[in-house]
C-alpha cells in the first residue's frame, strides 16, 4: 500500500527536475497528486468540479513556467504551494463573479506561504529597483557599492583596487556612493 502510494505522488524535488527535463510523467503524477486537495477546497468554496479543474490546471501552468524560468525557490512544500496558487486564482474569481469570497474554509499552513510569495514577489521588486539604482549610479560607486556588499571584498581589498592612499578614503567614497544611491532608490 505504501509503495503505490509513494510511486503516485512525487517528491518536490521529483516534480521539479522532472519539468526541467520535460518529463511528461512527472506531469501526469504532479496533475494527480493533488488534485483532490484542490477539489476539495472549490467544493468547499462555491464551486464545482469544472471550476477546480481549471484553477488547478492554472495553478499547474503557473509552477511550470516558473520552474521553466529558473528561479524557482520553494519556501515551503510544493504541496502548500500549489494549494496557496489555487486559493489565490480561485478568490480572485470568487470576487470578480461577486459570490461570497469572505468565508473560506482553510488549512493554516497557506497563509504562511501566501506571505512569503508575496514577500518574494515585494524582494523581486526591490531587487529590480536596486539594479536600476545602481545602473544609474555610474563609476567607481557602482562598483564599490557591488564589491562591497554583494562580492563582500573588504575595505582593503577595495582601497588597493581603486587605489585609495588608505582604507578610511575608500570608506568615506563608500559612505557618499551609498548616499547617492539612496536619494536614487528612494526618488519616486
Amino acid at each position: 500500500m505504501s509503495n503505490s502510494l509513494k510511486s503516485s505522488v512525487p517528491t518536490d524535488r521529483e516534480v521539479i527536475l522532472g519539468i526541467l527535463n520535460n518529463s511528461e510523467d512527472t506531469l501526469n503524477k504532479l496533475y494527480k497528486a493533488y488534485y483532490t486537495m484542490v477539489l476539495q477546497f472549490i467544493l468547499n468554496n462555491n464551486g464545482d468540479e469544472d471550476d477546480a479543474k481549471d484553477v488547478y490546471q492554472e495553478a499547474i501552468i503557473i509552477l511550470y513556467n516558473k520552474i521553466k524560468e529558473g528561479n524557482f525557490e520553494l519556501s515551503s512544500k510544493l504541496k502548500t504551494y500549489i494549494y496557496s496558487v489555487c486559493r489565490r486564482i480561485w478568490l480572485k474569481k470568487l470576487s470578480l463573479n461577486s459570490k461570497k469570497a469572505g468565508n473560506v474554509t482553510d488549512y493554516e499552513d497557506v497563509l504562511i506561504v501566501e506571505e512569503d510569495v508575496e514577500e518574494h514577489e515585494e524582494k523581486d521588486l526591490q531587487f529590480v529597483k536596486m539594479q536600476s539604482a545602481l545602473d544609474h549610479l555610474g563609476e567607481p560607486c557602482k562598483t564599490i557599492i557591488q564589491d562591497f556588499y554583494i562580492h563582500n571584498l573588504s575595505m582593503q581589498d577595495i582601497c588597493e583596487k581603486f587605489g585609495y592612499t588608505n582604507t578610511d578614503n575608500a570608506k568615506t567614497q563608500k559612505y557618499k556612493c551609498l548616499q547617492r544611491l539612496k536619494k536614487i532608490f528612494f526618488q519616486p
